[in-house]
């Protein structure tokens, strides 16, 4: 008798290294503070790996790191196992073998630090397992060199379902000619104002735009358009203390889901800093996470206070940690600019942080 096999489920498994810079200054961060890395792709779904540099277990403080799915499931009956292993890659790049972190997913946006809890019926608290999470055991290890060290983080899904190849969807269905992309459509909707209901002038620039599109994307043009506002009655609404630059960049992310005007090499660092504030303004947090994102690559000494200034400003921990690391490098230069006067009058907590990252890059 012939034997058959099957698959009862597929995995897909990504390896990623994390390289943690300014340790000394993630060390100033609240208990509960977190740093996102760049979205990943695995899958057929996006997640983020999450670090915690003071969590507190046990007593003791440990750096944790934890895994996020970023959306909703496409469908309702999808069911994902999930786990997490992550080894410390020592000064020499070695990897340290280190208990690996499993973290069954059960609910669409799940986010729990392996090293707390996990989430059973009952929701007891895990005891956080030894090793290098163990701060004063991640110190002690030899790991650190130069104020950062290196995680290389271990990902796999395993789904109940599998997935259609990309191949066989090719041959499924019908090949269209011109716009093939719903964002390239909604940009065509908004640069032609095809259907539009309400117009929003914008130092003295006018937009014609769509609510419904607009309110989709935003809490706040949601409150705005169909809540108990006056703008929901009005036809024409000024949005004040914007450059109409910032708000073209910001409403071709609500329309597109693209910003091309971050890519650019001249001028990007300067549309991010002024989008992101636009970005939290109007609850778009992707479009703020991608100005964070291109702010910690793209930072200098001449910027790195102005950067401070509206990270702590807007809540941006990620940016705050790699402009106090940037400063305290860099700190008899960073003295000197504008940015630095500007953020000691207007912030003057931040020099708290900064001052223990000093302190941490002399000890």
């Amino acid at each position: 008798m012939g034997v058959s096999t099957s698959n009862l489920t597929d995995a897909a498994c990504a390896v990623h290294l994390f390289k943690i810079n300014g340790y000394s200054a993630t060390r100033a961060m609240g208990r509960t503070d977190s740093l996102p890395s760049k979205r990943l792709a695995v899958g057929g779904y996006e997640w983020e790996v999450h670090y915690t540099p003071n969590l507190v277990a046990d007593g003791n403080y440990r750096v944790a790191f934890k895994l996020v799915l970023l959306g909703a499931p496409r469908r309702n009956d999808v069911k994902a196992a999930l786990a997490l292993k992550c080894r410390l890659v020592d000064a020499s790049n070695s990897v340290r073998n280190a208990s690996p972190l499993r973290m069954p997913v059960t609910r669409t946006g799940s986010s729990m630090p392996s090293s707390v809890r996990c989430p059973t019926r009952s929701s007891a608290p895990r005891r956080a397992p030894d090793g290098f999470r163990r701060r004063s055991s991640l110190e002690a290890s030899g790991s650190i060199n130069e104020d950062s060290f290196t995680v290389e983080c271990t990902i796999t899904v395993i789904t109940d379902e599998l997935p259609v190849a990309d191949t066989a969807t090719a041959h499924v269905l019908p090949r269209h000619t011109g716009s093939q992309c719903l964002g390239q459509d909604l940009g065509e909707l908004l640069r032609k104002g095809t259907g539009s209901d309400v117009t929003l002038v914008v130092s003295g620039e006018s937009f014609a735009v769509h609510k419904a599109i607009l309110a989709s994307r935003s809490p706040v043009f949601m409150a705005q358009f169909f809540g108990h506002m006056k703008e929901a009655r009005m036809q024409r609404v000024e949005i004040k203390d914007m450059k109409a630059g910032v708000f073209r960049a910001m409403l071709g992310f609500i329309y597109t889901d693209m910003v091309p005007e971050l890519e650019r090499q001249e001028g990007g660092i300067i549309v991010a800093l002024h989008l992101l504030a636009a970005a939290d303004m109007y609850g778009l947090d992707r479009l703020k996470s991608m100005c964070e994102d291109k702010l910690c690559d793209g930072t200098s000494v001449e910027t790195a206070a102005t950067a401070l200034a509206l990270a702590e400003q807007h809540c941006c921990s990620k940016l705050k940690a790699r402009c106090i690391e940037l400063m305290a490098a860099n700190i008899d230069k960073v003295m000197e600019t504008e940015g630095y006067k500007h953020v000691m009058a207007s912030s003057p907590l931040v020099m708290n942080d900064l001052l223990r990252a000093l302190r941490g890059r002399k000890n």
